[in-house]
């Protein structure tokens, strides 16, 4: 990348399929919500995290509008159609950013994360912010972390210095607790920000430093 470039045109290389193993404790939950519903019984060794494909987003969009009408990760009411999910997706990829699923050898989808801007002022472009989404039948089984341990490591590879999270709800206290694990450190509440399911929900926020962070200008770390 030139010395003062945009991270999102550097190292676009698509990231390679992980399996995905499960060596930590699971912290479960679209957005860390609490594990509902029955869980998945396949083994980690047969799920595959990849990079996310327009035929996934029938099972992407399924998974989502269960987190818009049942959850508070998401402040959207009303669960975006498989169109406008395929456009967003679309955007983000074009974009450079890294948008990942989790999938079973059966082409079944556990879970996905992305990646975009935090912020769309150019000044902002070295920071991201992530979104985590699992299935019901998948939460705790440890979808999330390895999600979310993949998508820091692209987005390290592309450049990116700083990720945020902006965790709706300060009751999901699982996702709190997945991305503390993951290195993230608790910087502000936002607090009654939103009114979703009858009552005022906060907003979350943490942060991590992406591979230099900022011990580094973009400049030297070019050089």
């Amino acid at each position: 990348m030139r010395p003062g470039g945009d991270p999102r045109r550097c190292a676009i290389e698509p990231v390679k399929a992980i399996r995905a193993g499960d060596d930590a404790a699971a912290v479960g939950g679209y957005e860390g919500a609490a594990p509902t519903g029955r869980l998945s019984t396949k083994p980690m060794s047969d799920r595959l995290i990849r990079p996310a494909t327009t035929a996934d987003i029938p099972q992407i969009s399924e998974i989502y509008a269960d987190a818009v009408r049942n959850g508070t990760a998401s402040f959207e009411l009303s669960p975006p159609d498989e169109a406008e999910m395929a456009r967003r997706m679309t955007a983000l990829v074009e974009g450079g950013y890294p948008y990942l699923v989790c999938a079973e050898e059966t082409g079944a989808i556990l879970g996905y994360a992305y990646a975009g801007a935090y912020r769309t002022r150019p000044a902002y472009r070295f920071t991201v912010e992530d979104s985590v989404y699992i299935a019901r039948s998948a939460q705790g089984t440890g979808v999330g972390r390895r999600l979310l341990t993949a998508l820091i490591a692209e987005c390290e590879a592309r450049g990116f210095r700083q990720m945020i999270a902006v965790v709706g709800d300060e009751a999901s206290t699982g996702s709190i607790a997945l991305h503390r694990a993951l290195g993230f450190r608790l910087v502000g509440t936002l607090e009654a920000v939103g009114w979703k399911h009858g009552g005022w929900r906060g907003s979350v926020l943490l942060q991590r430093a992406l591979g230099a962070g900022m011990t580094k200008g973009p400049e030297e770390a070019e050089a």
